[in-house]
């Protein structure tokens, strides 16, 4: 009977604790993918600018809720930039170009932590799947059980 306690407990804390934990981790790490796809369609955007050499620019902006409007913009010289906290900063191309680059670099190094914890959690995960199967008395678990984790 004390085993079986044992066993909930420890089952109690995988799907409790631990995917939780990973779960939030995964989110996270999607969240910081977005916002280096967005400074890198931005840089892709100024390349282009600079490219055609035309200050001038026309493109929709999304109002809200997919929701576009048409918009022109005479002088593009210069772009607001997000850089965190709902803060932006007026720059030049190059400024811009130079903060997207760090920036990004910033966000990769984050995204590696980020999975570096999601690694361990999943480590954690396997060892507490291992001590129940002690706990069971049952044979090593399958390989396709083994990848899943």
């Amino acid at each position: 009977m004390a085993s079986r306690d044992k066993i909930l407990q420890y089952e109690s804390f995988i799907s409790d604790v631990l995917k939780r934990d990973l779960q939030k981790v995964l989110e996270q790490r999607d969240g910081v993918y977005e916002k280096i796809t967005q400074y890198l369609q931005l840089k892709n955007t100024i390349q282009s600018l600079q490219e055609s050499g035309d200050n001038e620019l026309k493109t929709e902006v999304d109002l809200g809720c997919h929701f576009y409007v048409q918009a022109h913009v005479e002088d593009s010289s210069r772009v607001f930039v997000a850089v965190g906290y709902g803060f932006f900063v007026e720059m030049s191309h190059t400024e811009a170009l130079r903060f997207i680059e760090k920036k990004t670099r910033q966000l990769n190094a984050f995204t590696e932590l980020l999975t570096k914890d999601s690694a361990k959690i999943k480590a954690n995960i396997r060892m507490v799947l291992e001590g129940l199967r002690e706990l069971q008395g049952l044979a090593e678990l399958p390989e396709e059980d083994q990848q899943g984790v």
